[in-house]
C-alpha cells in the first residue's frame, strides 16, 4: 500500500540572488522544505498571505520565473548518525571529503526546540581544554556556552583546534564548524586533525567562503543537530564555531535580499534571535534524559578590540562568559594572548578539579597585579627594592608557565604538578630554560617514578596528604637533579643528588632537549 503525502504546488514569481519568491501556496511554515526539481532545494524563511520567500540551500540547475515548486508538510531535516564521525560534510550532511556515501542512523530537524530548564542539570564537570591559562583561570564545563572574541590573527582558531586535540582520550565527540573560511584555512585544520588522529572522534562541517549563502547560514544549525544525536544518547559533545561573525554577515546579506529593514550596522532586527535559538541548545541533560551534554565555543571576530559592536555585545549577553584575546599581548609573544582582565567564566570554579581550584585561586589577581606593576615600573628610575625584584621574578615565572605553544595541549595532571611547583617555589630554583624543560617532562617523569600517583590524581581530583607527599617527592627529585646538573662535577655528590630512576629520566630529557 502506497503512502499518502500532502503536497502543495506553487510557482516561482521572482528571483533575487539566493532568495526565490514563490506564489500559490495555501499554507506554509518557516523552515519548511521546498523542492524545485532535479535536486534543487530550499527552505522557507518568510511569508505573507500572498507569497513565500525561499532560501536556496542546494542548487543543481538554474531556476526560472514560472517554474513549478512543490512543498510538503515536513520540516527540513538532515541525516545524522555514528558513521559521520571521522568525516567532512557540507551543511546538508553530504560527504565533502570524497570518501563515499555515509549511512545515516536517523534524520533530525535543523530547528528543533532547545531542551527545557527542567531537563538540564547544573554545570559541574570540566571540559579539559588542555590550554593551561583556560583550565587554570577561565574554566569551561560540559554544557557551557563560552564566547571567544579577538582581532584577526590572534590565535582564536588555535584554541578550538587545541581543545579538540585534547579530547583524544576523554570520550568527547568534537565537531568543528568552518563558516566562510578560505579553503586553504580549512585544509590546514583538516591536516592538523589527520596528523594527530583526531578524526577518530571528530566531525568537520564545512561551509567555506565558496559555498552559497544558504549553506553558510545553515552550517551551525546542522552541526547542532549532529551533536544532539549524540547528546540524547548520553554522550558528550564539543562544538567549535569558526566563526559567528561571518555567519552574521551571511544572514545580513540574506535579510537584505528578503527586503527586511536594516537596523544598526545594517543588521536586521532579529539578528539576536539568529544566534540565541542556537546557543540555547547547549546544555548538560539530567539523569532522566541520559546525562549527555553539548558544549559550545563560538568565535566572534572584533575590530580593534571593540567589544561594544552590535554582534559581539549580543553574543556576550547570551553566553556563559567570554574569552578575550588581545592583539598587543599576541605581539609581545604571549601565547595564547588572553586578556584576563576582560575574560570571564560565569560558571567559575564549579567546573574545576578541586585541586586545581585550590592551587590556582590567587593566580589571576597575582598575574593582573604583575602586569600593572610592570607598566608602572617603566615610568620609574633608580634601583629596585628586594621585594620588588622578588615580585618581578614571581610574575615572570607565572607568565612563563601560562605561555603555551600551539598544538601542544597539557594534561590536567601535568597542570596540577606545574601549579604546585609554582606555589611552593620549586620553579624559582630553576632557570628559564629549565622551567620549559620541567613543564615538558614532569608528567612523564612522575609516571615513571610513581605511576599510581597520576592515576590517583585523576580518580580523586582532590588534594590529600598521600597525593601531596607523592607530588613533593616527584618535584623535589626532579628539581634537585636539574640543579645538580648545573654544578661542577667535582662539587656534586651523586648519591645526594637524585635517585637512579630520576637520573635516567633527566638524562633522557636532556638528550631530547639537545
Amino acid at each position: 500500500m502506497s503512502e499518502l503525502r500532502y503536497t502543495e504546488v506553487g510557482y516561482v514569481k521572482s528571483i533575487r540572488g539566493c532568495i526565490v519568491v514563490v506564489v500559490g501556496f495555501k499554507s506554509c511554515i518557516n523552515g519548511q522544505l521546498i523542492h524545485f526539481g532535479f535536486g534543487t532545494m530550499g527552505i522557507i524563511l518568510g511569508f505573507n498571505e500572498a507569497e513565500a520567500q525561499v532560501l536556496i540551500v542546494k542548487q543543481t540547475e538554474s531556476i526560472r520565473t514560472g517554474d513549478e515548486v512543490r512543498a510538503s508538510l515536513e520540516a527540513f531535516t538532515v541525516p545524522v548518525g555514528n558513521n559521520f564521525i571521522g568525516r567532512i560534510v557540507n551543511p546538508l550532511c553530504e560527504p565533502f571529503d570524497g570518501l563515499g556515501a555515509i549511512k545515516e542512523d536517523a534524520y533530525c530537524p535543523i530547528f528543533p526546540p532547545a531542551p527545557s530548564i527542567l531537563e538540564r542539570q547544573v554545570l559541574a564537570h570540566p571540559l579539559e581544554t588542555g590550554i593551561k591559562v583556560l583550565d587554570t583561570m577561565i574554566p569551561v564545563g560540559w554544557g557551557q556556552r563560552e564566547l571567544m572574541l579577538g582581532n584577526k590573527m590572534t590565535g582564536k582558531t588555535t584554541i578550538i583546534t587545541d581543545t579538540i586535540l585534547n579530547q583524544k582520550h576523554t570520550g568527547v565527540i568534537c565537531i568543528y564548524v568552518a563558516i566562510g573560511k578560505a579553503r586553504s584555512q580549512l585544509a590546514r585544520a583538516v591536516q592538523l586533525f589527520l596528523d594527530n588522529n583526531a578524526f577518530d572522534y571528530t566531525i568537520v562541517v564545512a561551509a567555506p567562503s565558496s559555498a552559497p549563502p544558504g549553506q553558510q547560514y545553515l552550517a551551525p544549525y546542522v552541526a547542532c543537530s549532529l551533536g544532539e544525536f549524540f547528546m540524547h544518547r548520553g554522550k558528550h559533545v564539543f562544538i567549535g564555531f569558526d566563526d559567528f561573525t561571518k555567519h552574521a554577515w551571511c544572514y545580513r546579506e540574506i535579510s537584505l535580499l528578503l527586503g527586511r529593514p536594516p537596523g544598526r550596522d545594517s543588521y536586521p532586527g532579529d539578528i539576536f534571535y539568529l544566534h540565541s535559538r542556537m546557543i540555547e541548545r547547549a546544555c548538560h541533560l539530567d539523569k532522566a534524559h541520559g546525562e549527555g551534554s553539548m558544549t559550545f565555543l563560538p568565535i566572534v571576530e572584533v575590530l580593534e578590540g571593540d567589544l561594544t559592536a552590535y554582534v559581539p555585545s549580543n553574543l556576550v549577553s547570551m553566553t556563559d562568559g567570554q574569552i578575550m584575546l588581545d592583539a598587543a599581548l599576541f605581539g609581545e609573544g604571549q601565547r595564547p594572548a588572553l586578556d584576563l582582565g576582560l575574560s570571564v567564566s560565569r560558571t567559575g570554579t564549579k567546573v574545576q578539579w578541586p585541586m586545581v581550584k585550590q592551587l590556582s585561586g590567587p593566580l589571576r589577581l597575582e598575574y593582573l597585579q604583575f602586569r600593572e606593576l610592570k607598566k608602572m615600573s617603566k615610568l620609574r628610575s633608580g634601583p629596585q627594592s628586594d621585594e620588588m625584584i622578588a615580585r618581578f621574578k614571581n610574575g615572570d615565572i607565572l607568565t612563563q608557565i601560562l605561555r603555551q605553544d600551539k598544538n601542544a595541549p597539557v594534561a590536567m595532571e601535568a597542570l596540577v604538578l606545574i601549579l604546585y611547583a609554582f606555589n611552593k617555589k620549586y620553579l624559582h630554583r630553576l632557570t628559564t630554560e629549565e622551567i620549559d624543560l620541567f613543564q615538558a617532562e614532569i608528567l612523564s617523569f612522575t609516571r615513571m617514578r610513581n605511576p599510581d600517583l597520576v592515576k590517583t590524581m585523576r580518580q580523586k581530583k582532590k588534594m590529600d596528604p598521600e597525593i601531596e607527599k607523592g607530588i613533593v617527592d616527584s618535584l623535589e627529585t626532579y628539581v634537585s637533579g636539574l640543579e645538580a646538573k648545573r654544578k661542577p662535577k667535582s662539587d656534586a655528590k651523586e648519591e645526594d643528588i637524585i635517585s637512579n630512576i630520576g637520573r635516567d629520566v633527566l638524562d633522557e630529557a636532556t638528550t631530547k632537549k639537545a
